[in-house]
């Protein structure tokens, strides 16, 4: 049977939209629908028991965030992770995480919060060696989020998604392993020293340097990739 409206969650009541569009994002950063997957709402609709309605709505609401991609005609879709789509990402993200950086400097960040941070920064360390890619990846998308949080402004922490959409949705395999792991390692390290210190200037600069560098690297890396293909044809 299908569901329409709502569920019960202990005692409060959940509405189906909700449930379905959270449902659809976790599955989207967790790859089951990897970059550029064509979303069937009738066999959506099979697999998580709901009705057209509360889907299209889900879907929707994705769209609005940027993680799909509505084509008239021919339904939705994941966002494509091809390189201009990566580079305009990356581009807002070094806004987002510069200006949320200099915030977190600037408001006072408690030692616990500071403390959290460098526990994740450890966590990406033991991800290193040995290497474990989802581990770093998840990791990584946590020390992002908490400096996103970290700033206070609500606005800033409405950029949330293109955070995981460019490093856990997207996340391009060349960037993922450890010579750039260890490169952004001691990026975020340089980083949450300026926000303990207070430095806002020292910290959004830091940031989007950081950011900055992953996009050079993605700008290298598509003639390399284009060059490789051209070699393996001739």
């Amino acid at each position: 049977m299908t569901r329409h409206t709502e569920r019960i969650d202990g005692d409060h009541r959940i509405p189906l939209v909700d449930e379905v569009t959270a449902m659809l994002r976790e599955r989207i950063y967790a790859g089951r629908y990897p970059p550029g997957a064509w979303l069937r709402q009738e066999q959506l609709s099979a697999e998580l028991g709901v009705s057209r309605t509360p889907l299209r709505e889900a879907l929707r609401a994705l769209e609005q965030v940027g993680l799909v991609q509505v084509v008239p005609g021919q339904g939705a879709r994941v966002v494509s992770g091809d390189l201009p789509t990566l580079l305009a990402a990356y581009e807002l993200r070094a806004v987002v995480d510069g200006l949320a950086a200099r915030l977190a400097a600037t408001s006072g960040a408690t030692k616990n919060r500071l403390r959290g941070l460098r526990a994740v920064i450890q966590q990406q360390r033991a991800a290193v060696e040995p290497w474990v890619a989802e581990a770093y990846t998840e990791a990584n998308v946590a020390f992002h989020e908490d400096i996103v949080h970290m700033s206070g402004n609500e606005f800033v922490i409405a950029q949330t998604p293109i955070l995981k959409m460019t490093a856990q949705v997207f996340a391009p395999v060349a960037l993922v392993e450890p010579p750039s792991a260890q490169r952004a390692i001691r990026e975020h390290v340089a980083i949450v020293d300026a926000i303990e210190a207070g430095d806002g200037t020292g910290a959004e600069r830091l940031a989007r340097a950081h950011i900055e560098a992953t996009i050079a690297q993605l700008r290298n890396v598509a003639p390399a990739a284009r060059d490789e293909g051209e070699a393996g044809a001739s």
